[in-house]
């Protein structure tokens, strides 16, 4: 997957919705690896903001909108913008404007999307910097929780809870792309209860909010407005999640369960993200050997190829494969892997029986890509001359080499060394069974 732009400039005025003060706003063209970027054309210097988790304003008061921050300047209510960016796939873009809150449009992202894709969209040649959830993520606080699990593609699943006749236990899920993002997010507008409105403007907000722009919700439904969706406010608020995990400058594979959740909770989200990134990226991955013929699997591909999920998937890459052959499986282990809760509380220690495990999902994905076993899975018969050299514990990688030794139409027998620092800690010989990949959704 490649990074993407726009081709051309895309200009965009209008009131800012709660400052209430005009704004022209131009989206630009950006080179690759540059990011989505803010600039400030109404200041001098015109330094730009970059879109980073760390420039995200934390402030727990600022709860109705988003804001970036850079050396003092700051940029309001960029969520729907960013969430046009995020499901368009768009990677670089400079965003200059000369207000310090950007147009409100209609509520919505819809009146961004069209311009943006009328601009048109272009492929760059750096590939996408993509991160995908290896960990479950929690955070929560009295009322609202958000929990993050790994998944191969962007899934956002909302679930509403006011106390109001038509926003109780309103739901809407929804995984992202292109399509799904037009069709089914672009157009959901923000929205508050009539109940709100004086509390609202009380704080100095919404100065810009009107009826045409902001559903204001009253017992029967929207004041001097029509509903776009049954379920508007729920779709809303899956906007601003997908608008909020833009802030992370790149994009994000895993499935979001978001509960009463607003901006605040989405911005701690945002950074429980970004250190685990920068734990897995601090992680020293041995570098495959470019040789013909033998193939990188990373995680989104391991997913592709095993039904094993979280807490049960205890392969995080697998690397050198000679499809049918050979290959090398990665195992980082941490301390957050579920099992050292009870394995042991005093002394955390990897089970021997997950390393085997750990060794026969790899050779998994070893066998289920020689193309000889289409729509199987391989399922363990049994498990021979385990020996355990050395413990495994938090903090260490183990490599596991595993071999087919025999692959027969039904059955393959497979011999699997794990090492941990060129040190052998478990060595094992498999033997796996085929069946038809239905069997495990019956």
């Amino acid at each position: 997957m490649k990074q993407k732009t726009i081709n051309n400039p895309v200009s965009f005025s209008g009131i800012g919705l709660h400052t209430g003060k005009f704004a022209r706003m131009t989206v630009k063209p950006a080179k690759e690896n540059e990011g989505i970027s803010f600039v400030r054309v109404d200041l001098p210097g015109k330094q730009p903001i970059k879109v980073t988790a760390s420039n995200a304003v934390m402030d727990e008061k600022i709860t109705r909108c988003t804001v970036i921050e850079y050396q003092g300047v700051r940029v309001y209510t960029i969520e729907h913008i960013m969430a046009v960016l995020h499901g368009l796939g768009i990677d670089n873009a400079t965003i200059e404007v000369d207000a310090e809150e950007i147009p409100g449009m209609d509520g919505s992202s819809l009146e961004f999307l069209k311009a943006i894709e009328h601009a048109g969209i272009i492929e760059q040649q750096a590939d996408k910097n993509i991160f995908m959830i290896q960990e479950p993520i929690v955070v929560s606080n009295k009322t609202s929780t958000i929990v993050m699990v790994p998944h191969d593609q962007l899934n956002i699943s909302y679930t509403m809870d006011y106390d109001h006749p038509l926003l109780r236990s309103q739901f809407f899920s929804q995984s992202i792309d292109l399509h799904s993002f037009a069709k089914e997010l672009a157009g959901a507008r923000t929205f508050c209860l009539e109940s709100e409105v004086e509390g609202i403007k009380a704080q100095g907000l919404a100065k810009g909010a009107d009826c045409k722009n902001t559903l204001v919700m009253s017992t029967k439904g929207p004041l001097e407005n029509t509903l776009r969706f049954s379920d508007e406010c729920a779709r809303h608020k899956v906007l601003d999640v997908l608008g909020d995990l833009y802030l992370l400058g790149y994009p994000v594979m895993g499935a979001v369960y978001a509960t009463k959740s607003g901006h605040a909770l989405n911005r701690a989200l945002v950074r429980k993200i970004e250190a685990q990134r920068q734990k897995y990226t601090a992680v020293s991955y041995p570098a495959p050997i470019p040789v013909e013929g033998k193939r990188v699997f990373n995680i989104g591909e391991v997913m592709k190829i095993l039904p094993h999920r979280y807490p049960f998937l205890l392969v995080d890459r697998v690397i050198e494969i000679e499809p049918g052959k050979k290959g090398i499986g990665i195992k980082n282990v941490t301390i957050n892997d579920g099992f050292f809760q009870g394995h042991f509380p005093q002394k955390a220690v990897m089970p021997g029986v997950i390393m085997i495990e750990a060794m026969a999902q790899t050779a998994g994905v070893v066998v289920l890509t020689s193309g000889a076993h289409n729509g199987k899975v391989a399922l363990f018969m049994f498990v021979s001359d385990v020996k355990f050299r050395r413990v495994v514990i938090p903090g260490d990688q183990l490599l596991m080499e595993v071999e087919i030794i025999r692959d027969r139409e039904r059955t393959a027998s497979v011999k699997g060394v794990g090492r941990v620092g060129g040190e052998v800690a478990i060595e094992a010989d498999m033997m796996f069974s085929y069946t038809e990949a239905h069997y495990l959704y019956t």
